[in-house]
């Protein structure tokens, strides 16, 4: 627009010669002035436009994932700008983590300070009790290394299911990649055993042999929770790697393009470590490793694993070691709820913070992974709908994409509070499966106030409740909920412990013990 602006004055402007009176230099010096002013309008026009263009793709995308997704930030709406309008996954920005931002206010940094002299509160007052009962400063760690016992057992099976990852579904890919440039009939025959062969994988050498390894070799809890979590993690991931390049190769197929798009083993080997469960052939990437950040980031990991031994053993132990169990007591039970309910919280912030933040951010540093948005500001939700999309971020997108939106695509975006139940269903079912096979027990406390509370409070404090009362109802209703789990669980893992039976059966592990066992606890924990 500019160069035509120079054009059109150069060729309108003639500048007077010496001989020229004052009167036509004055209407040239008007025309130049009046040329100027155009150009520079036509500029103002030029630009307002093109931010019209641009701001319609960003919303004319916005409405893939708006179902699922908080409103964005300026901030975020400006990075979102230099993406592909028309994409239908998800989109990987270079953006810190939340956290990360607010810790650079020194108030929001006050907070976490506060919670490091709780930790330091909880150190002195086990030592002084310690140094009462014994005489003698005990430093010992019983718990910590009962709750993550058998490490070499652990280690070998982690390596066994990592390995049996990084090459059975790749190799299975890669053969069936090249089974689709033969004919119809036989490309069709191979992708049905090829599929059965990875179902069968899958089921049973990702799903059952680690499950039976744990159970046969009674495995501690924290121990247990290592496999069982690694053991979920990678079955999405590699359901995340077939879905995202099965329809590539088939689209290839279609078109007939020289050669499907096939990823490298590398690529596949980073995403298996990348904090994302959604697969992409390149990542956003920061250009340096911050070691010292690292760093940062493990050590208060092991300062969250520390506090949390200190929460239960200065918290939780006490207070079932010295009650006794009964059948059922209605005020037993409400006590013990509300008795439970500051190291339910304790725990629920503990584990966000060392998970969430520190261990994820510790790995993409690592990896030099760019997109930090593992969770968002889900402390401010006033809806449980919103806390549900913003708690945990990097589960939520394998959720909406690879459940939600795949059950709509099937039912041809129908049924869309069926396609809504069958995620809660699911995150239910292996949140239940994940504390059924650590705790040994099968007491389905967090199934029934995932499926029955939470889901009836999804739909009626939905994204419409407003105000600073639904804020605080979201939180007394998190409070509530964490002391009755850390009530339940705990009597029930205590009744198990005291009331053992001679002979188990499958029967006794879904039977709570807790309702029939009567015995007192005695004074060991």
């Amino acid at each position: 627009q500019q160069q035509k602006c120079k054009q059109y004055m150069s060729a309108e402007l003639k500048i007077p010669t010496p001989h020229s009176d004052c009167k036509t230099a004055c209407i040239l010096l008007g025309q130049s002035l009046k040329s100027d002013l155009m150009c520079q309008f036509e500029n103002h026009i030029a630009d307002f436009m093109d931010g019209l263009i641009e701001e319609s793709m960003i919303l004319e995308a916005a409405p893939v994932s708006a179902v699922f997704s908080s409103s964005l930030s300026d901030k975020e709406r400006g990075k979102l700008r230099h993406l592909h309008p028309h994409s239908q996954g998800k989109q990987f920005i270079s953006r810190r983590s939340l956290l990360d931002e607010l810790f650079e206010v020194n108030h929001i940094r006050t907070i976490y300070h506060m919670f490091i002299a709780a930790l330091i509160l909880f150190i002195l007052s086990t030592f002084v009790v310690d140094f009462i009962d014994e005489g003698r400063l005990v430093l010992d760690f019983d718990l910590l290394v009962y709750a993550f016992g058998q490490l070499p057992l652990v280690v070998c099976t982690w390596m066994c299911m990592f390995l049996s990852v990084l090459l059975v579904p790749y190799n299975l890919f890669h053969l069936w990649c090249q089974s689709q440039s033969s004919s119809h009939g036989k490309s069709r025959l191979c992708s049905w055993l090829f599929g059965s062969v990875y179902l069968i994988y899958q089921t049973l050498g990702l799903g059952f042999l680690p499950t039976y390894v744990v159970v046969t070799n009674s495995f501690p809890p924290a121990s247990c929770f290592i496999i069982i979590l690694e053991q979920v993690r990678l079955m999405m991931k590699t359901h995340s790697f077939i879905r995202e390049n099965v329809p590539r190769v088939l689209t290839w197929k279609k078109d007939k393009n020289p050669a499907p798009v096939v990823p490298q083993l590398s690529q596949y080997l980073y995403f298996l470590f990348a904090p994302t469960l959604i697969y992409r052939d390149k990542y956003p990437r920061n250009p340096v490793i911050r070691w010292s950040y690292v760093a940062t980031k493990l050590l208060q990991v092991l300062g969250c694993l520390f506090y949390t031994y200190y929460v239960f053993v200065r918290l939780c132990i006490p207070q079932f070691r010295s009650n006794s169990l009964h059948l059922f007591d209605l005020r037993a039970m409400v006590l013990c709820v509300f008795n439970s309910i500051l190291p339910g919280v304790l725990v629920l912030l503990l584990g966000f913070f060392a998970f969430l933040h520190c261990w994820l951010n510790a790995f993409a540093e690592m990896l030099r992974f760019a997109d930090r948005m593992f969770y968002k500001d889900w402390w401010n939700s006033t809806s449980y709908a919103n806390y549900y999309r913003t708690w945990n971020v990097v589960v939520h997108d394998w959720l909406f994409y690879y459940v939600y939106r795949d059950f709509l695509w099937m039912s041809q975006k129908h049924f869309r509070t069926v396609a809504l139940l069958c995620v809660f269903t699911l995150s239910a079912v292996v949140h239940e499966y994940i504390l059924a096979v650590c705790f040994g027990f099968f007491y389905p406390v967090l199934f029934c106030l995932f499926m029955c509370f939470g889901l009836m409070f999804n739909f009626i404090v939905h994204d419409q409740r407003k105000g600073p009362i639904w804020n605080i109802f979201m939180w007394t209703s998190i409070f509530l909920g964490q002391g009755v789990i850390i009530c339940l669980y705990s009597q029930e893992w205590y009744a198990r412990h005291y009331c053992p039976q001679k002979e188990s059966s499958f029967l006794d592990f879904l039977k709570p013990r807790s309702w029939s066992c009567q015995r007192p606890l005695m004074a060991d924990s």
